[in-house]
């Protein structure tokens, strides 16, 4: 099935049940994500403010669940140099997906890493 054909209640539910995941699993840090799935939390919020004109610090409060900074306070670890390497090698493989996916959603390169900080 193409993804296109997913009914948007449906692909909204699961966007929730993904979030909540998320929020729940805190010990998966976002750098372990980028490097095994070439996404993470940040990206997720990114492409939550492209689709819907939310600006960055609300799509990742939305995201989260409180803001960015008492996440990262809260959760975040030191990365190590292992995990800095995996995440570069992961992001590297996206840009074949970024060929073939609409420009509006790049999966590389969120605005957070291509744009500075607003």
């Amino acid at each position: 099935m193409d993804p296109q054909q997913i009914d948007d209640a449906a692909a909204a539910a699961a966007f929730r049940r993904l979030v909540a995941h998320l929020r729940h699993r805190t010990d998966a840090q976002n750098v372990d994500l980028m490097g095994m799935a070439g996404f993470c939390r940040n990206c997720l919020a990114d492409w939550l403010s492209e689709a819907s004109g939310l600006d960055k610090d609300m799509a990742r409060q939305a995201i989260y669940g409180m803001p960015y900074a008492e996440w990262k306070k809260r959760h975040q670890q030191e990365a190590t140099p292992e995990q800095i390497a995996r995440m570069n090698e992961s992001v590297a493989r996206n840009r074949a997906l970024d060929e073939a996916l609409d420009e509006s959603f790049p999966a590389s390169d969120p605005p957070a890493m291509t744009e500075p900080a607003r």
